[in-house]
């Protein structure tokens, strides 16, 4: 039997009627199997905005039967807006979603329950999902005795380039928290004695900034695969990044965004805050006419479509998308010029990092591939 998986980018409706943002999708999303995203905002009318929480809104618990009419099957909520609205929006949010018949990853009451593998079954395949996060405010991350998401924090080390020259710019390193990383690892094999496929979901890397990896990303999306994934699927950074093929397994390193809100007022755009995150991506200014504030690169995104036959993925590839300026993802065909600039940004983010993955156009999808 062939089951098909589908994975899109970040999820995000802050408007009254969710369901309009999936009118041009909705009918292909339905056609898959499995059909996984990364959901941005809490699902809620409770709770009180955390002091650490960054920009943050919250949608009407409803909107959790919207996505399920959209086709949305699993969703990770293992993000930095998880605990935004305190105890009562998270567990509002995996209620209402789990009502809804929606299968949520990588949150928990508590640490184990985070790290539990959800086990997806489709005529006889069962598919295991994962998710965790390394964007990570204080507090959001799970323990033995608080909900929250599972970890994988990460260290940041500076060094200085010139040593003798003060005030030059430095090299940025990163890599895993150890515990962390041994934790996702065992969480990993696991999930690989308990089904035939595994899907790993990372919230993770640099936010805004075209292209670049932080090291910890592949340090640990190579050991993943080292020790049983079969697909990893990278959000947060509201852009697309590169893909990796390593030892037959694809990485999406981000998937940008898919259905995501943002409107903006007049002193919302003049914040400080906001401000400095615009100085992350040149050519990046506010929209007030839009509902869509992004950075225009991010409009471009991808549907993943993962094919799986015998038990095992036999095929992984993405139908090129954009974004309208009120935040309505469009799937795009060949004979659209937007299909090649897709394509095209996704094999410049990845040469851009070095990686030489190879993009083949087949029929009204791309098929990813390791290079020859």
């Amino acid at each position: 039997m062939t089951t098909t998986l589908y994975a899109v980018g970040d999820l995000g409706p802050e408007r009254a009627d969710p369901a309009s943002l999936f009118s041009r999708v909705r009918d292909t999303l339905r056609g898959g199997d499995i059909v996984f995203g990364q959901l941005e905002m809490n699902l809620t009318r409770r709770g009180t905005r955390l002091p650490q929480a960054r920009h943050t809104a919250r949608c009407d618990p409803r909107a959790a039967q919207d996505l399920r009419d959209a086709g949305f099957t699993v969703l990770s909520w293992a993000g930095n807006h998880c605990m935004d609205w305190g105890p009562e929006g998270f567990h509002d949010t995996i209620d209402a979603l789990t009502g809804a018949g929606v299968t949520v990853a990588g949150v928990g009451a508590d640490l184990s329950s985070a790290r539990t593998p959800r086990i997806v079954e489709h005529d006889g395949t069962t598919v295991a999902f994962l998710a965790y996060c390394s964007i990570l405010p204080a507090g959001y991350w799970a323990t033995d005795t608080r909900p929250g998401c599972a970890p994988l924090r990460a260290h940041t080390y500076y060094e200085q380039v010139e040593p003798d020259q003060p005030g030059t710019p430095a090299r940025v390193h990163t890599y895993a928290h150890r515990d962390d990383l041994a934790a996702l690892l065992d969480d990993v094999r696991k999930a690989r004695a308990l089904a035939d496929v595994v899907v790993l979901s990372l919230h993770w890397g640099v936010h805004f900034v075209p292209a670049v990896l932080a090291d910890y990303q592949r340090e640990v999306a190579h050991a993943a695969v080292d020790a049983g994934a079969d697909l990893i699927l990278g959000h947060h950074a509201h852009l697309l990044k590169g893909v990796e093929v390593y030892r037959g397994k694809a990485i999406f390193y981000s998937l940008g965004n898919f259905a995501m809100d943002l409107p903006m007022t007049a002193e919302h755009a003049a914040r400080p805050s906001f401000r400095e995150l615009l100085r992350l991506h040149p050519g990046w200014e506010p929209d007030l006419g839009s509902s869509y504030n992004f950075p225009p690169d991010s409009r471009k995104t991808v549907l993943v479509r993962c094919v799986i036959e015998g038990g095992r993925i036999t095929s992984v590839g993405f139908r090129p998308a954009d974004i309208s300026r009120q935040s309505v993802p469009e799937l795009l065909s060949p004979e659209d010029p937007r299909f090649g600039e897709v394509v095209g940004y996704l094999a410049a983010a990845g040469t851009d990092q070095e990686l030489d993955t190879a993009f083949t156009v087949d029929g009204d999808h791309v098929l990813v591939a390791a290079p020859a």
